[in-house]
């Protein structure tokens, strides 16, 4: 039997993942030494709905098999299970790893649903163990056909259920805490509200504003022809300097002021006014539920939003914003920790990912230095 290899996460990091940055911070583990040695590692727990032709709300509640060491009858989310470790994992990339867990423990294939939505991250104790849920919300077909797994669950209360049931089932059984909170918060939220498609936009050009979010470490090729693209079908462009409050490290060199004289340096090479523009610092504050929140307080009204990053769409997606098609040119190429790797390698070619005058920023503030600095620093950790 194959090993399974866990994504794992040092407790000290683990905030960074609310801040969306997964592959950066992560690491991979065996599952029994994981559990053994109490590491932190990251799992997912999958809620799943259906609406019926005569528009009622059905919810898949899963009832653990008697023989689980854990919770044995309790009732509990649909699915759950381990994130699998893999290079550059991210939020798209977890979410196949909640697809894979229904198939396995209910048999419903990934055609079979029809949305899928990142709700929330939430740490959990399993004996002792701390495990970081991504909690994602599921609306399946209605004429699904369930095929719970024998071995895991408890196949006659692993099933469907109206909202009165799941209510009794609350009340009066035994219930995995994590999951009967999501449950509850479910039974008073609009369903069909909650898996309302939101299409990607692309405006056409009038008085309109968009918003646009890079961390700028450093600032490439390839976020001049996302803002130019931007300008394009907008009058004004709100630039957002993510993780604004850190510096000096390996995956963010750059202190805000620096990346700032970067975006201001490119576009008054391009000639585009200051009046078509604004900066904006947003500090992580490491909660993802209300990170949408936080960056509309700083950068105020914007008709629009633009990024590269699944897991910044999904967020704005989530709370009803606008978002605009993805852009980009050979994005492994003009990629920021690309431009930094081949920086401290002391490879010349990355001077062309980047434009001269942010290079000569860079020069100013010893910027190449410090990126080998830190990563030797890194090296010897």
């Amino acid at each position: 039997m194959e090993k399974e290899i866990l994504a794992c996460i040092d407790t000290q990091n683990i905030k960074y993942l609310q801040a969306g940055q997964i592959s950066k911070y992560i690491f991979p583990m065996e599952r029994k030494e994981a559990h053994d040695k109490k590491v932190s590692h990251l799992i997912i727990r999958f809620f799943v709905m259906t609406i019926t032709p005569d528009d009622k709300i059905l919810y898949l509640v899963q009832k653990r098999g008697r023989n689980k060491k854990s919770y044995p009858e309790y009732f509990t989310d649909s699915a759950s299970g381990h994130v699998t470790y893999e290079n550059n994992l991210d939020l798209n990339r977890i979410k196949d790893n909640a697809i894979r867990e229904l198939e396995e423990e209910f048999g419903i294939p990934e055609k079979a649903i029809q949305k899928i939505v990142f709700y929330d991250l939430n740490a959990e104790e399993n004996k002792f163990t701390k495990e970081i849920a991504y909690i994602f919300f599921g609306l399946v077909d209605h004429d699904v056909n369930l095929k719970p797994d024998t071995e895991e669950l408890e196949i006659e209360g692993s099933k469907f259920y109206t909202k009165s049931e799941l209510k009794h089932i609350l009340q009066n059984e035994d219930n995995v805490d994590y999951s009967k909170q999501i449950w509850e918060y479910l039974l008073n939220t609009n369903i069909k509200t909650l898996f309302k498609t939101q299409k990607t936009h692309e405006m056409q050009k009038k008085e309109t504003t968009a918003l646009f979010i890079g961390r700028f470490q450093p600032l490439h090729h390839g976020h001049i022809f996302v803002i130019y693209r931007i300008l394009e079908n907008h009058n004004k462009i709100k630039i957002g300097i993510g993780s604004a409050q850190l510096a000096n490290t390996k995956n963010d060199p750059f202190t805000n002021e620096e990346r700032k004289r970067f975006i201001k340096a490119a576009l008054k090479k391009r000639k585009i006014p200051p009046s078509n523009y604004e900066i904006y610092d947003i500090p992580d504050i490491f909660n993802a539920k209300k990170w949408v929140d936080h960056v509309v307080s700083i950068v105020g009204d914007f008709d629009i939003m633009y990024s590269n990053s699944d897991w910044v769409r999904e967020l704005f997606q989530n709370k009803g914003y606008q978002i605009g098609k993805k852009l980009g040119i050979f994005r492994k190429k003009y990629n920021a920790t690309h431009v930094r790797k081949l920086i401290s390698q002391e490879k010349k070619n990355w001077t062309s990912l980047v434009p001269n005058e942010v290079i000569n920023v860079m020069k100013n503030v010893d910027g190449i230095q410090r990126i080998q600095s830190l990563y030797n620093i890194s090296e010897k950790a």
